[in-house]
């Protein structure tokens, strides 16, 4: 067996989960971050993730469940909250309140369905279409302050985690693999954990799989969200999704990133396709501005509609919005993404530890490299 260490390619929210997880676990680890963790040219920078139970699927709902308890484990061990409270509002014919209503009510999850009028008295910032799902549990991730403190607790367990270090290819040496970077630079590993969110269709056919191993196709978007100043600087506002027949809107609490005074509010899958993340240019698109400001001002009118901060991110899509999180040999690929992947981090880097020490206990949905396996 390779006395090297597990290579973590990858500082954001699942790389540095699976660092943390398995120098718990006692292995030696280290991580390689192309940028700084939690890059801005990432997808886990900033302090804004919607934490939200609401799934059609029951079975995404119960990994919320078991993703809740990893996020207490790391909150109590760096002595801070990570979750902010906010509660969560659901609404539009699309999103359908009353089916995610009942799947929180099959998993006990506290909840109430809403008239319009009866929301539009709790909450006059909107503007309700329909019947609105409320559910209390909800609330707001700090992603970068997360990345860093499990980046710390993973040092403390002695990882080691080099920033501007980017991986260019993966390949196998003698009983292990070495990770070669963009200037020739070379860290041999035991295995290789692959966290690359919109920088994996650059690496995908670097990294020395089997010749039979096909895996999902993905799909890149530069995405764009705006932060909107609330009319009440005093209001309690929540996450919210809306999704009518033509558009998806999430919004959230912008917190740090948002000076604590504004709502971050963006299209899900509005922005463009781009090949990897190598394409992200961090501009914002003026047409998705546009469509967000004329949202804002139709829906939310507890909000001025004139946006005073603005920021880009990835979402590296996958299909059916499902996640990859396999293992092939000895190089395991996280991408638990398709925008929702963030409330799950503690328990990605869970079920990344179990691949990588042999485990088989990860869910088959996840895992669709495994099945083309030989045994």
């Amino acid at each position: 067996m390779s006395s090297h260490p597990i290579v973590v390619i990858g500082a954001g929210l699942s790389g540095s989960a699976a660092a943390w997880k398995l120098s718990a676990a006692g292995r030696d680890v280290v991580v390689l971050e192309r940028d700084e963790p939690a890059s801005p040219f990432g997808s886990s920078h900033g302090s804004a993730r919607i934490f939200r139970y609401a799934y059609p699927d029951p079975f995404y709902t119960d990994l919320v469940r078991i993703a809740r308890a990893g996020w207490d484990e790391l909150e109590a061990s760096l002595g801070t909250t990570l979750i902010t409270p906010s509660g969560a509002l659901d609404f539009g014919g699309r999103r359908d309140p009353a089916a995610l209503a009942s799947v929180l009510g099959e998993l006990d999850i506290a909840h109430e369905l809403l008239a319009p009028s009866e929301a539009a008295d709790r909450w006059p910032g909107f503007a309700f279409d329909g019947p609105v799902l409320w559910h209390e549990a909800a609330g707001v991730i700090d992603a970068e302050s997360a990345v860093n403190g499990m980046l710390r607790l993973a040092e403390a367990h002695g990882a080691v985690v080099h920033s501007n270090w980017t991986a260019n290819s993966v390949l196998k040496r003698g009983d292990g693999y070495v990770v070669v970077s963009e200037t020739g630079a070379e860290q041999p590993a035991s295995q290789v954990v692959v966290a690359a969110g919109g920088w994996l269709p650059s690496l995908l056919g670097s990294l020395d799989l089997p010749d039979d191993i096909v895996f999902p196709a993905v799909e890149v978007r530069q995405e764009q969200a705006l932060h909107f100043p609330y009319r009440d600087p005093e209001a309690a506002w929540p996450t919210f999704i809306h999704k009518t027949d033509d558009l998806q809107v999430y919004g959230l609490p912008g917190g740090r990133d948002a000076d604590f005074c504004g709502q971050k509010v963006a299209i899900y899958n509005g922005g463009r396709v781009i090949p990897s993340a190598l394409g992200h240019d961090r501009v914002v698109d003026p047409a998705q501005r546009e469509r967000l400001v004329d949202y804002v001002a139709r829906t939310l009118p507890g909000l001025n509609p004139e946006p005073y901060a603005e920021t880009t991110c990835l979402f590296t899509n996958l299909p059916e919005e499902e996640f990859v999180i396999d293992r092939v040999e000895g190089v395991t690929i996280l991408s638990p993404c398709s925008g929702h992947g963030a409330k799950f981090a503690p328990l990605i880097g869970e079920l990344a530890a179990r691949l990588v020490t042999g485990g088989d206990d990860v869910p088959a949905r996840f895992r669709p490299l495994h099945a083309k396996v030989p045994a």
